[in-house]
């Protein structure tokens, strides 16, 4: 009787084990272990100074994560985003911070913490006049201007014609083989009330739809004179680039393993790639490119630090982005880590944090 007794609290305990590993199925963190996590230079998210230490938006975040869950580690350099991903999704590194955009094609190599930060792409655009002709010959070619151009000359050519009808057998100047051509002249001559000698219509018709051409040229020279200036000054003031749609008719630069790729190709824009945001500045500084397209708050950060006089970013973000901490798939780290990225996200410390990086409140 006792030994079935003690078997059966044997198997009582052996349950009790079981249902607790059901309940918690992560395995535990192993604080005695140095994590490798690797970065790299994404101002204002990873930043080294010149004694090797590393801040920035990402590095205190980690760092709050990793005091809460006791993690020792240490951080290794890498030159590219690609590399970060890479070394992540072989197990080369625990973890990975930087300013990493979640994505489908990363989430299936590599998992992510919960976001951090919520952004999108931005436009960097020149403050320069140096693409104020670019700016005209643009406007000049544009389907509305060709349009309105097409209109007028259509106009022109069917009063001259219509001239023509009723002039050629009673007026010897519009009359022959060279009168159809002498009556859309004065056509054209009378809509910009310019004068070269032609002879006037002498007959009824012809006098009446003169002086109804001669009313409507008048307003119609005044109308495309207003909308063409209007359409030059506010393009001129306003620039090449002024949202995303823009971009498929300038030219455009990007960092060549960026999000930004992944989005100017889905919208069929060519691009010119960068190594970097400082090269891509560089360019769009020297007139080689239009505009440049980078995550919205790295954009403003280089453009604050170093073109702030020279470059503007577009108040516009597009394709929305989550930033987040890249980790090996299935690793044991993901649960705390995102409980503590949640945690530390909600506080008063992240406010003040994304105060002093970027004065957001």
């Amino acid at each position: 009787m006792r030994a079935a007794l003690l078997v059966l609290m044997a198997g009582l305990m052996l349950a009790l084990s079981g249902l607790a590993a059901l309940a918690d199925p992560s395995p535990a963190i192993d604080t005695s272990r140095e994590l490798v996590v690797a970065t790299k230079v994404a101002p204002p998210f990873a930043m080294k100074g010149p004694d090797g230490t590393w801040t920035g938006i990402s590095i205190d975040l980690w760092q709050r994560v990793a005091e809460t869950l006791h993690l020792r580690y240490r951080l290794v350099e890498e030159p590219t985003v690609d590399a970060l991903i890479d070394g992540t999704a072989a197990g080369k590194y625990d973890a990975a911070v930087a300013a990493l955009t979640i994505t489908g094609p990363r989430a299936e190599i590599i998992d992510f913490s919960q976001p951090f930060y919520h952004t999108g792409l931005g436009i960097a655009v020149s403050l320069t006049g140096g693409a104020r002709w670019m700016v005209i010959l643009n406007t000049i070619l544009s389907f509305g201007f060709l349009q309105a151009v097409g209109a007028l000359v259509g106009l022109a050519l069917l009063v001259g014609i219509l001239i023509w009808l009723f002039e050629r057998r009673r007026n010897e100047h519009f009359g022959g083989a060279r009168g159809i051509g002498t009556s859309i002249w004065w056509s054209a001559e009378a809509m910009t009330q310019a004068s070269t000698g032609v002879r006037a219509p002498i007959t009824l018709a012809g006098r009446t739809l003169a002086i109804l051409w001669m009313a409507v040229s008048i307003i119609a020279i005044a109308v495309f004179t207003a909308g063409v200036t209007s359409a030059l000054t506010t393009r001129t003031l306003q620039g090449l680039v002024n949202n995303a749609s823009d971009l498929a008719s300038v030219r455009v630069g990007a960092i060549s393993d960026s999000s930004s790729v992944d989005y100017l190709t889905g919208q069929r824009i060519k691009f010119r790639g960068y190594p970097s945001a400082e090269a891509g500045l560089k360019a769009l500084k020297d007139g080689q490119i239009d505009a440049f397209v980078y995550d919205k708050p790295l954009l403003a950060w280089h453009v604050l630090q170093e073109y702030s006089s020279t470059m503007d970013v577009l108040d516009i973000v597009f394709d929305p982005q989550n930033y987040g901490i890249a980790l090996p798939l299935g690793s044991p780290l993901r649960k705390d880590i995102d409980v503590a990225v949640l945690d530390s996200t909600r506080s008063d410390w992240w406010k003040q944090t994304l105060f002093r990086y970027l004065g957001e409140r």
